[in-house]
């Protein structure tokens, strides 16, 4: 666990358990390669990269070792030349898309009462 993960934990006042979760979740990508680990099940780095589109190779190696940190993202190494890494999703990562779907739909939501060329 990530020394900021295991502080809102530790700290958690028991009035707002949301806290524990954004901490957990929060990163630009960290929900952008859950989607895609939920929906390929185990991407290899390079794979993933692809599918993240604009994030750098530094980024998701920061945002990936967060998610394994937090145990959401489990890492395989095989050994082997050239080396095999594979990243898939953990039980409690598939928990955790729970949460993300119910962002996901307020996020729509948002976006279609906020969006370009609505009132705000």
């Amino acid at each position: 666990m990530r020394a900021q993960t295991e502080k809102a934990v530790r700290e958690w006042q028991h009035t707002c358990a949301a806290e524990i979760a954004a901490t957990v979740l929060a990163g630009a990508w960290k929900p952008v390669i859950m989607h895609e680990l939920r929906e390929a099940g185990v991407l290899r780095f390079r794979e993933l990269a692809r599918r993240t589109g604009g994030l750098s190779e530094r980024g998701l190696t920061r945002q990936l070792r967060e998610l394994e940190e937090d145990g959401l993202v489990a890492r395989q190494v095989y050994p082997q030349v050239p080396p095999k890494v594979e990243y898939r999703l953990t039980e409690v990562g598939e928990e955790a898309q729970e949460v993300l779907d119910v962002m996901a739909r307020w996020g729509r939501g948002y976006a279609a009462r906020f969006g370009p060329g609505e009132p705000s």
